[in-house]
């Protein structure tokens, strides 16, 4: 039986997402505690797949892994968050032999940006420039063999307290693409760019600029969506407005 869970976790204490030897990652933590708990033997006979790696810093709360699992074996999420720190399960669903958690209906990422010294205007303004399909080879670290074209479906600004808040929905992400599309918005909101230079960057992708990239911290994995739906327990999923609050706390 093939198994799917979706949890959050806080970034910040981990060495980023990806398993890496001798260094403590999500990745990592899930497969130790799923091993611990035998549920799995180990990654690789488990076909143990993750849905989205994020950088060094970066958080998420709708994050997706699925894995292979005894039929005979009751699997209790319970059990491994009590083994487990800064990562939170709190959904699972049965899937198909097949599932692979790459590939998603949407994704959304939030990432949270100070307001000071920012205009508001020249904000919206900028994020609408990226909505709909580009070539955005000048914002993100595109890796060799890569398609750097993508479809950013929507972004949306809210301002709360002192962020704006900042909601990117796409099927896919290229590798760096939110946080360089922050960096870049963020200069034009404080006019260290003027329009022009950004409309050049995203319609001339063969002609490199470099906005630079924003940090990771502020930036979380809000989100991801199947054409399934997933079992939640209800306390645990309320929980994640205070878990998000604590992890915005620090920004």
């Amino acid at each position: 039986m093939r198994l799917a869970f979706k949890f959050a976790y806080d970034g910040r204490p981990f060495s980023g997402y990806a398993r890496q030897p001798n260094l403590k990652t999500i990745e990592g933590e899930l497969i130790k505690s799923l091993t611990k708990c035998d549920f799995i033997k180990d990654a690789k006979q488990s076909h143990f797949r993750s849905a989205s790696r994020t950088d060094k810093g970066v958080s998420a709360l709708g994050s997706v892994v699925a894995f292979n699992i005894d039929i005979n074996k009751n699997f209790i999420p319970k059990e491994l968050n009590k083994d487990l720190t800064d990562i939170i399960i709190y959904a699972t669903a049965v899937v198909e032999s097949d599932f692979y958690p790459r590939y998603a209906k949407r994704r959304s990422y939030r990432y949270y940006l100070r307001r000071k010294d920012l205009e508001i205007d020249k904000i919206l303004s900028a994020a609408a420039f990226f909505t709909g399909e580009h070539n955005f080879s000048n914002f993100a670290r595109v890796e060799e063999f890569k398609d750097p074209r993508r479809i950013i479906d929507n972004i949306i600004v809210t301002n709360q307290d002192d962020f704006s808040i900042m909601d990117f929905y796409a099927q896919t992400f290229l590798w760096n693409q939110v946080r360089r599309i922050v960096s870049a918005i963020q200069k034009m909101g404080k006019s260290k760019i003027e329009k022009e230079q950004i409309i050049e960057a995203i319609h001339n992708p063969n002609k490199k600029v470099d906005f630079g990239l924003a940090p990771a911290e502020p930036l979380i994995l809000r989100d991801i969506v199947y054409d399934f739906e997933f079992e939640y327990d209800k306390k645990l999923l309320n929980s994640l407005k205070d878990f998000e609050k604590n992890i915005v706390s620090s920004f």
